[in-house]
């Protein structure tokens, strides 16, 4: 996946350690996300989460992403690649600046992402929301990602496990013909 197709509007790079402290800026102004899913952000859950993996993928597998408005991170994404099957990719984690929600922007990153993940052969996108999360679960079905009927428990919580078939996309922007997936 070649990253920098996934905007027009934004610098879009992969995040490294010395971006830890913007994740963080921008992912501690999002408490009702901690409050469903704790714990609280710290630079420290930061750089694990920029480490850790699915079992059987490896590092090349993931990409930790961040858009950028000039020098501002107004968001960032952990995405794994051909999980859980070589068809399906994975948004582990997407949080947008406070300053951005509600203007569409998260919507118009995830269409990008969607449609750049389409073009390179995948079928589908997978992520979950905790559930009881009412504004994540209203982001994602706004974003056409349906419930799969699958959930997984953690020690807190619980996440709905949802999708979105980005074949249909694909087939739905050439009119039926389904032209280099």
């Amino acid at each position: 996946m070649d990253i920098n197709k996934l905007s027009d509007v934004y610098a879009v790079r992969l995040l490294t350690e010395a971006d830890i402290h913007g994740i963080y800026a921008l992912c501690r102004q999002n408490p009702l996300y901690y409050r469903h899913c704790p714990p609280f952000v710290t630079e420290e859950g930061i750089r694990q989460d920029m480490e850790a993996l699915p079992p059987g993928k490896a590092p090349e597998d993931k990409f930790y992403i961040g858009w950028f408005d000039k020098d501002k991170l107004v968001a960032v994404m952990d995405l794994i690649r051909a999980y859980p099957d070589e068809k399906t990719w994975f948004i582990g984690f997407f949080m947008t600046d406070v300053s951005i929600q509600g203007k569409g922007v998260g919507s118009r990153i995830i269409e990008d992402l969607c449609k750049v993940l389409a073009d390179d052969g995948a079928e589908h996108l997978r992520l979950c929301w905790v559930d009881g999360n009412p504004q994540a679960e209203h982001f994602w079905h706004k974003n056409a990602f349906m419930e799969t009927g699958a959930t997984s428990k953690t020690k807190d919580y619980t996440v709905i496990i949802a999708q979105r078939d980005l074949k249909a996309d694909s087939e739905d922007r050439t009119g039926g013909q389904n032209h280099g997936v």
